[in-house]
């Protein structure tokens, strides 16, 4: 039987939240409860106010959403059917496309759903070789609902290619792009959270060998995540929320929910297994991983805060609603798992799966292959380093050349979707078509005749400076003194070109033309202009996020562990678990090395936000294995181990959870790369790449190699940096008696661990 000796009191807030808990447990509980069913209640009385499009895109573009926003100029979903011969040499001229054109007419016009229906005869938009033409419209209501009545129309047009199989008649607009997004998008995320529980639950299974205890974790994660929607519906009347970063925050919460669960319980098991009484048990669960879980969520939330330095909405949404889940998983986990551990007590072993259940008992809270990898890293710990360093550096040098942009519809669907096939040939037979530029000119008089002058130049110049081949529509709004221009640039889907074009218009066209009436506003819009306003402020935003996560992420560390060493060899490491990710992703999507396998072939090129996005979340999720192991290793530090019996200790005796942890973040994350959508594939694979190096290599061989060639320098805290607040309160050390110092280990822990004796407060 181990020894129980008696412990002091707890004096972390963790380890005083654990014991409050366990003390009050139904208190604990229903307060857990009461919290999730009054933010539900109070989330759903509030309802979710989400980003407007004005809101969206910054810069340029998202001023043109502003300037018809306060005008009250409501935006229209155009829509285009392209109707093409193929090849049988018809041309727009032949009856039998005439009767085509006609018969789209009269479909689209019979559905109720349209109005300002033009013919391609009245509008001149037949092409140079007169084989293709487009019928347009406009679709009724609000352009932001218009997906969701866009399908009747769709229908008449299926119908009416039916009717003249000689012809190709697809179609293509705003409403029918954003319904075939929406579908794709909420397909994807649908099959990904109806198989993210049962996958993480399997592997909880498996780790616990019992069904309650594997439940524990699962149904801590949901309930954080179902207070947190019910508070971010609250705070979104502040900042504006996304069905995205709804999303995003299921994703986050589930995994940190059931990684500090899993923390939590693991270690109050194996405190049981080693004869700890159940009081006990908890106290020393409560002190340490529960610690540990404070750090790390801490440490999280600032990662997340990150985003809403990017100035990008949707971005701010993010960041927001993943702090918030996080935090609320976090103070779940130290407070209300006490509570329910202590309540079940041994009822927790229920449904017991017998084969799993004796080998998690045979194990004794060890790893055999750990030990066993550690055994051949710390014997010769600089050849490990070198290997594995170099390993990782190797796959991360690919990121060097990264190409980010953002996926054309063809890249990020591939041809599955009619409505791309339909963007690429509208594009082909008339450049800039279907996504042309919007200049919003305002004026104190919009039919002054300087505007007006100044609008037919613009018109002129944009075409005869190469930014565009026309025609360039202008709808004039008097009473608000707003016109509306349409430009097709040239270049069309060409991200580079149409961007050498939008340049022509905002650099040179813009201002010898509009920018010389005083009075005239004249921003230019667009999908163009929207990709790039949002690459150029995401650009801007990379050097202030990333100085604030390392920053802060190293300040924190500093301070829970009270070494310099640990903090920096902590941002090292994570760094290069970020670093081959990237270069995982450039390999396979931008190279394609090994993109069949993914389904990946011919993107060419990583999503422009997703560097910036992987790198706040896999700093975050990545601090939680760190923070559980150093924790662990400076545990045994502090028992009286040297620092080498230290880091075998530490890892062999986390290395079940870290592993068990990070086989269902993996499991998920690898769901989303086996999704449709390009962009939720690289997500989906840089994650999991990530967290997978990360729990082996990074936590399994770098971390121990590193530490073990360190040795003492390790717990080092310069004299200068003492007056830093203290937040280990040194639970660690009340776990336990102290182990015997072995012959030759350091005399004490003198400075390195803040001038506190190697006995004391044990």
């Amino acid at each position: 039987m181990a020894d129980t000796e008696p412990l002091e009191r707890p004096r972390g807030i963790a380890a005083r939240a654990g014991s409050w808990s366990a003390r009050h447990r139904w208190t604990a509980v229903g307060g857990w409860v009461l919290l999730v069913i009054l933010a539900l209640a109070v989330g759903s009385m509030a309802g979710r106010v989400d980003v407007s499009d004005s809101e969206q895109v910054p810069g340029e573009a998202g001023r043109v959403s502003q300037i018809l926003d306060t005008a009250g100029i409501d935006e229209v979903a155009g829509e285009t059917v392209l109707i093409q011969a193929k090849g049988n040499g018809t041309t727009a001229d032949d009856p039998e496309f005439h009767k085509a054109v006609d018969a789209v007419i009269g479909a689209v016009r019979g559905t109720g759903e349209v109005t300002a229906v033009k013919s391609p005869y009245r509008t001149k938009t037949i092409s140079a070789d007169r084989r293709s033409a487009l019928v347009q419209f406009d679709m009724r209501g609000d352009a932001e609902k218009a997906s969701e009545h866009i399908q009747p129309v769709l229908d008449a047009v299926d119908k009416a290619k039916d009717a003249h199989p000689g012809l190709l008649i697809e179609e293509f607009g705003d409403a029918s792009g954003q319904k075939a997004f929406d579908d794709a998008f909420g397909d994807d995320f649908q099959q990904a959270e109806y198989s993210a529980l049962p996958v993480a639950l399997g592997i909880l299974l498996i780790a616990f060998g019992a069904l309650v205890a594997a439940l524990l974790p699962v149904a801590l994660a949901m309930t954080a995540f179902l207070a947190t929607t019910g508070l971010v519906a609250v705070v979104s009347h502040w900042v504006h929320m996304s069905d995205t970063a709804n999303s995003v925050m299921l994703l986050v919460g589930l995994a940190v929910g059931v990684d500090y669960c899993l923390f939590y319980l693991r270690r109050e098991r194996e405190e049981r297994t080693a004869g700890r009484d159940a009081e006990t048990a908890l106290r020393i669960a409560a002190a340490t991983s529960g610690r540990a879980i404070l750090v790390s969520g801490v440490t999280v939330i600032v990662a997340m805060a990150g985003m809403l330095f990017t100035g990008i909405a949707e971005f701010k949404a993010m960041g927001l609603a993943t702090l918030m889940v996080v935090a609320v998983a976090m103070v779940g986990s130290v407070t209300v798992l006490p509570a329910l551990l202590s309540l079940l007590g041994e009822r927790v072993e229920k449904g017991r799966m017998p084969f799993l259940a004796r080998a998690k008992r045979r194990s004794n809270g060890e790893s055999r292959v750990w030990r066993a990898v550690l055994g051949r890293v710390l014997r010769r710990p600089k050849l490990s380093l070198a290997l594995a360093g170099g390993a990782l550096i190797a796959i991360a040098v690919p990121a060097v050349s990264m190409n980010t942009a953002n996926l054309t519809m063809d890249q990020e669907f591939g041809d599955r979707l009619p409505v791309v096939s339909a963007y690429q040939h509208i594009d082909e037979a008339f450049p800039g078509g279907p996504d042309p530029a919007e200049v919003v000119v305002t004026a104190d008089d919009i039919n002054a005749a300087p505007v007006r002058e100044a609008i037919g130049r613009f018109r002129a110049d944009a075409v005869a400076k190469g930014a565009s081949k026309g025609p360039v529509k202008v709808t004039v709004h008097t009473e608000q003194n707003v016109a509306v221009l349409q430009v097709p640039l040239i270049g069309g889907s060409d991200e580079k070109k149409s961007e050498k074009s939008l340049a022509v218009l905002r650099d040179e066209v813009r201002p010898a033309t509009l920018g010389a009436v005083d009075g005239v506003e004249a921003p230019i819009g667009g999908s163009t202009a929207s990709s790039k306003d949002f690459n150029d402020k995401l650009g801007s935003a990379v050097t202030p996020v990333f100085a604030f996560v390392v920053v802060f992420a190293f300040l924190l560390m500093l301070m829970s562990f009270r070494s310099l060493t640990i903090a920096v060899t902590s941002i090292a490491l994570n760094l290069l678990s970020v670093g081959a990710a990237y270069g995982i992703l450039t390999a396979v999507f931008q190279h394609g090395w090994g993109a069949g396998l993914v389904g990946a072939e011919g993107v060419g090129a990583i999503v422009s936000w997703l560097p910036l996005f992987l790198f706040v979340i896999l700093f975050g999720l990545s601090m939680d294995y760190h923070v559980f192991v150093v924790s662990r290793i400076r545990e045994a530090r502090l028992a009286g181990r040297t620092t080498k019996d230290a880091v075998v200790h530490g890892v062999v005796t986390t290395a079940g959870v870290v592993t068990s942890a990070a086989v269902i973040m993996v499991a998920v994350f690898a769901i989303f790369g086996t999704l449709s959508m390009q962009s939720m594939k690289q997500m989906g694979v840089g994650l999991a790449a990530a967290v997978l190096i990360d729990a082996t290599v990074i936590r399994g061989v770098l971390l121990p190699a590193v530490m073990a060639l360190l040795g003492e320098r390790n717990w080092y805290l310069p004299t200068w940096l003492r007056w830093l607040p203290d937040l280990t309160h040194d639970e660690a050390a009340l776990t336990r008696p102290p182990a015997p110092v072995p012959a030759g280990a350091s005399p004490g822990y003198g400075t390195d661990l803040g001038d506190r004796p190697r006995h004391a407060r044990v």
